[in-house]
């Protein structure tokens, strides 16, 4: 594009001010342009003299700070690009998630600084303030949703944990991982426990360890239910982990005397070699003793392998299945432990054995008979259905050492005979296996609940009963990762129908507002 010149500019406007007759036109020639071109480069240059004229910053100056803030300008726009958007309720929802997964609030205030900044990070006691309000929203929440799953409990899993020597009264639902019941009380006597177990009234079975606070409860719990004349009964099973757990002492210190026993015999035949190999010594009463060491060790080795068969002779009679395949029952299995702790005597074996022998570590076989003679009247297709899921749920198998594959052909055979037996036998095949699915030896589930409990009080001065009721709320809303419960949360699993199973959408409502929806999601269901 041309542009006109600054001395061509300067003289076209002079024409302007000669006076003389013509000046405009024959400037205008020699310029090139029209006349009234020249006209209008007058206020352009008047303008120019008149700013030159007031003073102010020089053009270098100018364009210097032009250079400088677009400079400016790019570094805030490469801010923008990196900054997060971090409002104030996004920073309350990721300090309230962080300390539901069990960060402290030093390490939150870390995390915060590196996303927002030194200078925009929220204080640490505008954080605790944060956690304190969410803890006490989800223990009036938990209210709400306790009742609902009140219908839905019929198994529970209760442990004790301890936190600074004050009792913490734990509770899972084993099939969906629900955690039902985290209470921090200031004893663990049945009293307690009775009281934190009556809200749970349509649960018909627990599995405990042997504590007798927890044992009182349930006894308790049951008595009051009868005198209330309620039709739901309560059986408990004694946790078939625990019994094996305080069998695995005993047995190592066994070995730990047959390893001593063997280690002296060693001692003494390295004596006996070492005082035969010396001239002119008499080795006879050396390798006497050695002899009489080593029998003493075989006796030992003896002992303490007959123990370790009669334990794990105990631990297969405590099985669904005996060595055969066939269904353990209550008689036999009593049977089996009498004659294998018979093989175990001693003050080190007495709780082994006391715990083994305890009538309700065999409750689970008599609820077991029961539920399948439910699902299933026949016994002869009772039989082959059981045979059935056998073949086709090889695992049981594994405490007697057998093959852990699955044989097609054994599926075949036991499926033609179930055919033989009844045309519509899926249907009671599927209640046969919802039995079996359902049977809960041990309460695993509630000893893994604890663990996380203890990593979260790791990173924590304290747990309140708020902010343990802040983690059972996102526990229980959490999806599963990984296994068989994977992509769906407890709640889910335990089937509560609830309007959202987001943890934080559920925090925002209030007490009134959620059982509204959840009867209204209830209705629609």
């Amino acid at each position: 594009m041309a542009t006109v010149s600054a001395r061509t500019l300067i003289c076209n406007v002079a024409s302007l001010f000669s006076g003389s007759w013509g000046a405009i036109t024959h400037q205008a020639e020699k310029a090139g342009c029209s006349r009234q071109a020249i006209y209008q480069q007058e206020d352009r240059v008047v303008q120019a003299v008149e700013e030159a004229q007031a003073g102010g910053p020089s053009r270098a100056e100018l364009l210097e700070e032009n250079k400088r803030l677009r400079q400016e300008n790019q570094e805030l726009w490469q801010h923008v690009e990196t900054q997060a958007d971090f409002p104030a309720a996004t920073q309350q929802k990721f300090a309230t998630a962080a300390t539901a997964m069990g960060l402290s609030l030093n390490q939150i205030i870390v995390l915060l600084t590196i996303v927002m900044g030194t200078a925009c990070c929220p204080s640490r006691a505008k954080v605790g303030r944060w956690v304190q309000d969410a803890g006490k929203r989800a223990g009036r929440l938990l209210q709400v949703l306790d009742r609902c799953c009140a219908s839905l409990v019929l198994t529970l899993c209760l442990d004790e944990i301890f936190l600074r020597r004050q009792p913490i009264l734990m509770g899972v639902e084993p099939h969906s991982m629900t955690w039902v019941l985290g209470q921090r009380t200031q004893d663990r006597t049945g009293e307690t426990w009775a009281a934190a177990l009556a809200p749970w009234d349509q649960m018909t079975y627990a599995v405990v360890d042997g504590g007798n606070g927890l044992k009182h409860g349930l006894d308790l719990t049951a008595q009051q239910r009868r005198e209330a004349e309620s039709k739901v009964a309560l059986e408990s099973n004694l946790d078939n982990f625990h019994i094996q757990q305080d069998g695995q002492p005993p047995l190592r210190a066994e070995w730990q005397e047959a390893e001593a026993v063997w280690e002296e015999a060693e001692r003494a035949d390295r004596v006996a070699f070492e005082k035969g190999h010396r001239q002119g010594q008499d080795a006879r009463p050396e390798k006497t003793a050695a002899r009489e060491a080593w029998k003493r060790a075989e006796k030992a080795l003896v002992r303490a392998e007959k123990r370790e068969a009669a334990f794990r002779r105990a631990v297969a009679a405590l099985e669904m299945f005996r060595a055969d395949g066939s269904l353990n029952d209550r008689e036999s299995a009593r049977a089996e432990l009498e004659a294998a702790l018979k093989e175990l005597p001693g003050e080190r074996w007495a709780k082994f054995r006391r715990m083994a022998l305890n009538g309700r570590a065999l409750t689970f076989l008599d609820r077991l008979h029961r539920q399948l003679q439910e699902a299933e009247p026949r016994a002869d297709l009772r039989e082959a259905l059981v045979k059935l899921w056998q073949a086709r749920h090889p695992w049981w198998r594994k405490k007697f050492g057998g093959n852990l594959q699955r044989d097609p052909l054994q599926v075949a055979l036991r499926t033609l005979v179930c055919q033989k037996l009844e045309a519509n036998w899926e249907e009671s095949y599927l209640r046969i296996s919802a039995v079996f699915r359902d049977t809960v030896r041990a309460s695993s589930v509630v000893e893994c609940m604890n663990s996380v409990l203890r990593m979260h009080q790791a990173r924590h001065r304290g747990l309140s009963q708020g902010l343990i009721d802040l983690k059972r709320l996102y526990w229980n809303c959490r999806s599963f990762a990984e296994g068989k419960r994977e992509g769906h949360c407890p709640y889910e699993h335990l089937g509560l129908h609830l309007p959202s199973y987001d943890w934080w959408e559920l925090l925002q409502m209030s007490p009134e507002e959620l059982a509204q929806k959840v009867s209204s999601a209830k209705l629609a269901v």
